[in-house]
């Protein structure tokens, strides 16, 4: 009698500790050794849940897991991303699914983003966001107000870098993150340098969006600037060519040609003296930088070198100038660029 009395002490025992071991240690195990992340949206179930897992993770007891959900009240999560580790228990995933601790999510873009419905669509693309919502809250003056910024000028409000968010971060949670990361972009000393400049940090960032779409080669771009900060002390007329593709809203635009100089737009800045009313893209942070420590140069004219070297001819005469620019007209046409 005792050795049954002892075989059913012994099973009991190993019965609890696997309850225990699941429940506290691990009853789901990745296959590839590695945590694995998922997104789970709103109205998904504990079962469609476990679905996704199962492709990633091995279960050891699909009873036990059914036993722990039951008894922990796990019906449905709650939407967000949530980032698992290798191995992991039950009480451990379910109470993660059910109260939403979320793992946050990398939220990146670029400066290749140029127009606001861009920006929305790349925010909507990796967010739990409406990108509509997003937009018209880019596209409204009295929303925009808030951060010292309008409709035309939105897009500086989003510096381009990697943010860590939640998936299911609102929509003016968002905004409000953004305006937190720009106020900690721009420091005292960045905001001295712009003083210094006589700009604004949103006309500093304007700027870099003009510098930033006339050249791909970063060890241009301190004198690029310099270039168009000497133009504007002198109230000359930017005439930047990027602006004027912005103006005709056709951002695939090759060639700028005499026809497009004459768009009625106040993004032609070969028609309107001064910085246009907002960015033609959103400018890197490093740009931003190489505007506001420009050199000292006496710059007033560039040319997209002949060469095809993707570098360009600087000069403060506007007889050199012109020079260039009948050479790399010539280049244009033999390559037929229209």
């Amino acid at each position: 009698m005792s050795v049954v009395v002892a075989v059913l002490l012994a099973l009991a025992a190993a019965y609890v500790v696997e309850q225990y071991y699941r429940l506290e240690v691990c009853n789901f195990e990745s296959i590839d050794g590695e945590s694995h992340g998922y997104y789970v949206y709103p109205n998904a179930t504990a079962d469609s849940v476990i679905a996704l897992m199962q492709e990633d993770y091995k279960i050891a007891s699909m009873s036990v897991w059914k036993r722990h959900q039951k008894r922990l009240h796990f019906k449905s999560p709650k939407a967000g991303y949530y980032k698992f580790p290798a191995r992991i228990g039950d009480k451990h995933l379910i109470r993660r699914l059910q109260f939403g601790q979320q793992s946050p999510c990398r939220l990146t873009f670029n400066s290749y983003i140029r127009t606001r419905e861009q920006l929305a669509g790349r925010l909507g693309q990796v967010l739990l966001l409406d990108s509509l919502d997003v937009l018209l809250r880019l596209e409204s003056d009295e929303y925009m107000a808030k951060y010292g910024m309008n409709k035309e000028n939105s897009r500086c409000l989003f510096i381009p870098n990697t943010y860590e968010v939640y998936w299911t971060i609102s929509v003016d949670d968002l905004f409000n993150r953004m305006y937190a990361e720009y106020n900690n972009f721009w420091t005292e000393t960045r905001r001295h340098k712009a003083d210094s400049l006589h700009l604004t940090p949103i006309e500093v960032a304007t700027l870099a969006s003009i510098v930033e779409s006339e050249t791909r080669n970063k060890a241009e771009l301190d004198t690029i600037a310099s270039l168009y900060l000497n133009r504007l002390r002198k109230g000359m007329a930017l005439q930047a060519c990027p602006t004027v593709i912005y103006a005709t809203g056709n951002l695939k635009l090759k060639r700028v040609l005499k026809r497009h100089l004459a768009i009625d737009s106040p993004y032609n800045t070969y028609k309107y003296k001064g910085l246009p009313p907002g960015p033609i893209r959103c400018p890197n942070g490093s740009t931003i930088d190489a505007v506001l420590n420009a050199p000292k140069t006496n710059y007033l004219y560039m040319c997209a070198n002949p060469d095809w070297s993707g570098r360009h001819i600087f000069s403060n005469r506007y007889s050199i100038h012109a020079a260039a620019a009948r050479q790399y007209q010539r280049v244009l046409n033999e390559k037929a660029i229209r």
